[in-house]
């Protein structure tokens, strides 16, 4: 067994196998707490500052312990890069000979039995030349590929429609009654997993299985000396998600599209189910339109006074019970219809419950509409017991890491939201010289965000900075609204003369590329540019963040889980919106200091940060950079990058 120390030393074994490695006591202390915690089964909550090498620090101890191990990352990209580059770099540099597997969620892997039936049934379920030449694509993918991932198909947009037609869903899929069932790619991947040392998965895949035993990791979990979480930050979100309950109007057109499908094959001689999945599928799109507003949430009590909703809500309920009892009388049929029939059964039942239960205890009853799609969603008010059940299942270590756990170095707030009650935690400063390299900037003057022009006495604020910056700048946003109208506003500001990008004018990655690339691009974006961005260099030199990232407070989970705490007599605002702004105010800052060279100036607009007796657990939880209100010691600074 090594010595921690005789791995990341000066002369150690990873400075002579991974390039670019530099030695920092912080990392080879979070890798003796983590070593320690999987040694001892413990729980360890560990929160590292940007450029620790949590990667590595967590890596090798979990790799030289031995013993099965679960690594959840935050993203599938990040999931990517684990299996496909750090895993084999520390394996290699080790000399260990672990066995890893990626494991993905069934809608990543082609399904050759929904595969077969759309290239047999091509008329009724698309129509473009387009969508049939990514078929022929996928078909030809098919018949050579080894894993199935569909994103090893390059060729074929991630995002294009055509996928649905190509791979399962939990519902839609016939699992061991499917004819495909021997050579199935989704199968395989998780007889791959069991057999591997680490996995690798992502937070959705994890709590999709823990919650549904769905993607086979209930075979996994039993067998898993360590279960290690990535960017752990984001799980509380995750985990509501999943300890909840959903029904979208895009999973009932699903239903609709496999059961026209079904029924052509298997029941052509009975025209009555045709007919009634006719109109149930135009009732669900009738029921979308309801709602003419997008990317909002209505708690149950709020948007039932919407009547035209009621009644679309009523029409789907009403065809869909005639749908299940036609599907119930085919369902010998054949194995598709039979599944389309206990879909649509416990769609039913699952809307049944979301309308008539309307004050069940400890849960939330709300939708979210989306640009195609509304979903009704059943919410516990609390994770922390759901969670605890499956952390008190097996004798194995838990460990929960990301940069942003803490409020300073407080880590209550996490820890109670996901039931980690005597959880050890530890906190690691960034190795970066933050008061060299790094300037906070809350400029003077401006209003409360709740002004009516705020936004704009804040661009107002930031035009001098972003010239003196030469651009190389995030302007991060805490709505959609906002970021629109930053956008416009620097389009028409003079002396500005810098490229503007903005979200949403293309993929992530796309954007992001074209930011690097120009070098003095101001780039403006809102929540989904906030965390897991990797800008190092001059191009971003300045990031701006318009206001604290405080969540609305008329979201219906979070307004519910307000009231439970104040009811019991508790501060809700103390303990739980103060926490998770500054949370993500942490993530945002983070995006500005990259690597040791780095130098920048983050520009925090809130005047909360001054005037409001919190304000200095916000910026105190911030890393230790130079604080200033003078634009003229911003300049200065940029004059001397």
């Amino acid at each position: 067994m090594f010595e921690m120390e005789s791995v990341f030393s000066e002369d150690g074994i990873l400075s002579h196998h991974i390039a670019g490695f530099h030695v920092r006591l912080q990392q080879l202390e979070m890798a003796n707490a983590i070593a320690d915690a999987i040694a001892k089964r413990q729980i360890l909550v560990a929160e590292a500052g940007t450029g620790t090498g949590k990667t590595l620090a967590y890596l090798v101890p979990a790799l030289l312990n031995g013993g099965k191990v679960i690594i959840s990352t935050g993203t599938k990209t990040l999931q990517d890069q684990l299996f496909k580059r750090d895993i084999p770099n520390v394996r290699a540099a080790l000399k260990i000979p672990v066995t890893v597997a990626l494991l993905k969620g069934r809608t990543n892997y082609i399904c050759r039995y929904h595969l077969e039936k759309s290239v047999q049934d091509n008329r009724i379920s698309f129509a473009t030349r387009e969508d049939i030449r990514y078929l022929q694509l996928i078909e030809r993918y098919a018949n050579i590929s080894q894993t199935g991932d569909k994103s090893e198909l390059s060729e074929v947009p991630e995002n294009a429609s055509i996928w649905q037609m190509a791979t399962s869903t939990r519902d839609n899929c016939l699992g061991a009654e499917c004819p495909n069932y021997k050579e199935c790619f989704v199968m395989e991947a998780r007889k791959q997993a069991l057999l591997a040392d680490v996995v690798v998965v992502n937070h959705h895949l994890f709590f999709a299985d823990v919650m549904l035993r769905d993607e086979g990791l209930n075979e996994l979990l039993p067998a898993c000396n360590t279960v290690i979480f990535d960017e752990a930050h984001q799980l509380p979100e995750t985990a509501t998600l999943f300890f909840g309950e959903s029904v979208s109007t895009g999973q009932l057109l699903e239903l609709t599209r496999d059961t026209k499908i079904e029924a052509v094959e298997a029941a052509r001689d009975f025209q009555a189910l045709a007919l009634v999945n006719e109109k149930f599928e135009k009732n669900v799109r009738d029921f979308r339109l309801t709602i003419q507003e997008e990317n909002v949430r209505f708690s149950q009590v709020m948007i039932e006074k919407n009547l035209s909703f009621k009644q679309g809500l009523d029409n789907v309920l009403e065809t869909l019970l005639e749908l299940v009892k036609l599907l119930e009388n085919q369902a010998e049929r054949s194995e598709g219809l039979k599944n389309c029939w206990q879909r649509a059964a416990d769609h039913l039942h699952l809307m049944q419950r979301w309308r008539d239960e309307q004050s069940l205890q400890n849960q939330i009853h709300w939708i979210e509409v989306y640009h195609h799609a509304l979903q009704l969603n059943i919410t516990p008010l609390s994770i922390a017991e759901i969670f605890q059940k499956q952390l008190d299942n097996h004798a194995r270590a838990w460990i929960f890491t990301s940069a942003t756990l803490s409020v300073k170095q407080n880590f209550t707030h996490f820890t109670s939201e996901m039931g980690l009650s005597g959880a050890q935690t530890a906190y690691w400063e960034s190795p970066y010289n933050y008061a060299e390299q790094a300037l906070l900037y809350v400029p003077s003057g401006l209003p409360e965000p709740s002004h009516a022009g705020y936004i704009d006495q804040v661009v107002a604020a930031a035009l001098p900075v972003l010239r003196a910056s030469k651009g190389r700048a995030f302007f991060l946003c805490t709505s959609l609204r906002a970021m629109q109208r930053v956008y416009e506003l620097l389009q028409s500001a003079e002396q500005l003369d810098y490229p503007l990008l903005m979200q949403g004018q293309g993929s992530r990655s796309a954007i992001l590329e074209k930011f690097r690339e120009l070098k003095n691009a101001i780039l403006i974006g809102s929540q989904s540019f906030w965390e897991g961005i990797d800008v190092r260099g001059e191009a971003l030199s300045l990031v701006i963040i318009d206001k604290l990232p405080f969540a609305p407070p008329d979201d219906p989970v979070l307004s519910a889980r307000i009231e439970k705490i104040n009811q019991e007599g508790r501060n809700a605002f103390i303990e739980y919106q103060l926490p998770r702004a500054v949370i993500n105010l942490k993530q945002g800052a983070g995006r500005l200091i990259r690597d040791e060279t780095d130098r920048g100036v983050l520009m925090i607009c809130d005047p909360r940060l001054i005037t409001k007796s919190y304000g200095k657990q916000v910026w105190q939880s911030l890393p230790s950079m130079k604080r200033t209100r003078d634009l003229t010691e911003v300049r200065n600074f940029f004059e001397q990058i």
